[in-house]
């Protein structure tokens, strides 16, 4: 079940443990949209991120992956990388749906081992170009029995 929420997905508005989830593209690129915002309050996930992408020869660097970086005792952004390139080509958006899919898959495990709730901003929507009736599906699937909050910035 999804809650949504008007404010800011960096400031999660629940209790206990806390899992903050965004998009990330297959071109090692941190600089538009959510991450800036995430950036602003932490520098751990963009670093670990540019990381990864750097040694993805030798790591799980690949569409569908998700890395998960702890900011806060309680808290931690999770990079799941479910889009190819930054802009819209022949192949349409660049939003990949079923590596969204396999990304939020993973993210229910790390939230069912933390008890945590997982809190978005309306993931693939922005820069990926994806649709929310497409995305929101795929969110109740993936994390069902998981508490949800998607954030609607004001």
């Amino acid at each position: 079940m999804i809650t949504y929420l008007k404010g800011d997905a960096t400031v999660p508005q629940a209790k206990g443990p806390k899992l903050i989830a965004h998009v990330v593209n297959d071109l090692g690129g941190w600089g538009k949209g959510f991450v800036l915002a995430i950036s602003r309050r932490w520098p751990e996930p963009e670093q670990a991120y540019r990381r990864w992408h750097a040694e993805r020869a030798r790591n799980d660097f690949a569409l569908g992956a998700i890395q998960v970086v702890r900011v806060k005792p309680d808290t931690h952004v999770v990079n799941m990388l479910a889009q190819r390139g930054i802009r819209t080509g022949s192949k349409g958006p660049p939003i990949r749906y079923e590596a969204l899919a396999e990304c939020l898959r993973k993210l229910r495990g790390v939230a069912e081992e933390n008890r945590a709730s997982v809190h978005m901003p309306r993931i693939g929507c922005g820069l990926a170009g994806g649709k929310w009736e497409k995305v929101e599906p795929l969110i109740e699937d993936a994390l069902i029995d998981t508490p949800v909050f998607v954030y609607d910035y004001e």
